[in-house]
């Protein structure tokens, strides 16, 4: 993986949440993806904060769209490794986050979120 292909990655990825468009968002994830966050237990009650399959991950971020009308990203950087890439980003409550995303083919087959504190 290189960093034009990262930029160019996350300026769509970016682009389709604050769009609000699932399907747009999706389309870079493959149909086997495996998602983990916290955000999972919070949202949707999964205790394992663990979705699996792009159906699932459908449903866990269509509820996360639901339940947070404001949701808006801010990416302050990117950084990529051999077949992963990392956007910190804050979100529309200017929490820190770290999505890590790793690749197959093009795709993301296995995502992560990690948050930092909540901004007082």
């Amino acid at each position: 993986m290189d960093l034009e292909f990262a930029r160019e990655f996350v300026e769509e990825w970016v682009a389709g949440w604050n769009s609000r468009d699932l399907d747009r968002i999706l389309a870079h994830y493959t149909d086997d993806v495996v998602f983990v966050s916290p955000k999972i237990t919070e949202l949707i009650g999964e205790p394992s904060g663990v979705v699996s399959g792009k159906g699932a991950l459908r449903d866990y971020w269509a509820a996360g769209l639901r339940l947070l009308p404001d949701l808006h990203f801010t990416v302050e950087d990117v950084r990529v490794s051999v077949d992963t890439l990392v956007i910190n980003y804050r979100n529309e409550k200017g929490q820190a986050v770290s999505e890590v995303l790793t690749f197959r083919d093009g795709l993301v087959c296995r995502g992560l979120g990690a948050y930092g504190p909540s901004p007082s």
